[in-house]
């Protein structure tokens, strides 16, 4: 890197530092680079505590393609039926059918039950925006 800085001072202190537009394009790149490395270091810490889980590709294709619910993509990924969901989250085995078929939405309270059921955040219970 080069060093041509100005360095601007106001009484006696420094204050601002000039530099070359590339040099500070340059570290803005190398400062990018240094947040993606902690953001992995910080995934893979939270994999290994336990805290995150691996997801299988073909889960993620289902949950991003809009084409089906969420709630029984997660449900059959964690291999439970719909009456086991049901009764996990304290509600009916049609209403856990209505919500994956899409006639019913669910409430935020009965979703947050489902997603606790499901081992996901409530966020991961969403469809995707079109």
């Amino acid at each position: 890197m080069n060093t041509r800085v100005q360095i601007i001072e106001r009484n006696g202190e420094p204050e601002y530092a000039v530099l070359p537009i590339e040099e500070y394009r340059h570290l803005l790149e190398l400062a990018e680079e240094a947040e993606e490395i902690r953001a992995g270091n910080r995934a893979k810490a939270e994999l290994a505590a336990g805290e995150d889980e691996l997801v299988p590709a073909g889960v993620v294709e289902r949950l991003f393609s809009g084409k089906e619910s969420p709630v029984a993509v997660w449900r059959e990924y964690r291999g439970l039926t719909q009456e086991r969901l049901a009764r996990e989250a304290g509600v009916g085995k049609s209403y856990i059918s209505q919500i994956e078929s899409g006639k019913k939405t669910g409430s935020v309270t009965v979703l947050k039950r489902i997603a606790r059921a499901l081992q996901v955040d409530l966020d991961d219970l969403v469809p995707p925006e079109e």
